[in-house]
């Protein structure tokens, strides 16, 4: 908090300092080329006080005292959605996803001379060897989520790309943070373009997975997310509105890769 708020010989606001003000700590970022000031709510809920170079904390926290039922709003509307993705344990019966429905881990002394985790009658199997290191242990899951997930989307491909009148895509699957997929067009136009899908995703229900699938298809004919591409999706998955908003409720809470 500034000591006094009607001092204004107060030195001006540093870039990359963080200040408090009501009892709400915002990162300050400074720009010689900003003239007014704005307050943005990140991803992470944290705020962002941006500031034209040589103001003062004092002008600072007369800006974000009047604004400051707008950022409240806005970081609990935040909070309300960040992440709760929960960490597993490599043992016998932890639960792991695949298209929506409950697999089961074994752990097992016959272990493949690959060391690729397996789906055998229903239960997710992995060498001992390979549980009781967490680094290999979460490397064989993702793979197998990985090679799982590419078998089943080459089925879904071609009847989302005829349903949209688009060329179908190569595919692959791989770790991409938290983003659900990913399209790349192809060189000169001729080319089929590439549709990458990150391997959290086949945790969540087919229906789900379709819909990204569709969003991504939807990006082989319309670049961006404006009004013509919405139309198309929508064309395709009048229900998309719903799926998306589902994808964002259960996005939240599944594995991420994170060994406890």
């Amino acid at each position: 908090m500034i000591p006094d708020a009607d001092d204004r010989t107060l030195p001006a606001l540093a870039d990359g300092a963080r200040v408090t003000f009501d009892g709400l700590q915002v990162s300050v970022r400074v720009s010689a080329r900003r003239k007014r000031f704005a307050l943005t709510v990140e991803a992470d809920a944290g705020v962002l006080l941006h500031v034209p170079e040589g103001r003062s904390a004092a002008e600072a926290e007369g800006f974000v005292r009047k604004h400051r039922r707008w950022v409240h709003a806005k970081v609990d509307a935040r909070e309300r959605i960040l992440p709760v993705n929960p960490a597993k344990r490599l043992i016998e019966g932890e639960v792991f996803r695949y298209l929506g429905r409950i697999y089961r881990l074994t752990i097992t002394d016959d272990t493949p001379p690959d060391g690729t985790v397996r789906l055998v009658a229903g239960r997710l199997v992995m060498g001992r060897e390979q549980a009781a290191d967490p680094d290999l242990g979460r490397a064989g899951l993702v793979e197998w989520y990985c090679r799982a997930g590419h078998a089943w989307s080459r089925g879904r491909l071609q009847p989302w790309a005829a349903r949209m009148a688009v060329r179908e895509p190569t595919l692959r699957v791989r770790d991409l943070g938290r983003r659900w997929g990913a399209y790349q067009p192809g060189g000169g136009g001729r080319a089929p373009g590439r549709m990458t899908l990150g391997w959290p995703l086949f945790q969540l229900p087919m229906h789900l997975v379709d819909y990204v699938v569709a969003h991504e298809l939807a990006h082989v004919r319309v670049p961006g997310h404006g009004a013509d591409y919405w139309r198309l999706l929508a064309s395709a998955l009048p229900e998309y509105e719903s799926r998306r908003a589902e994808l964002d409720e259960l996005g939240r809470r599944i594995w991420m890769g994170e060994i406890d």
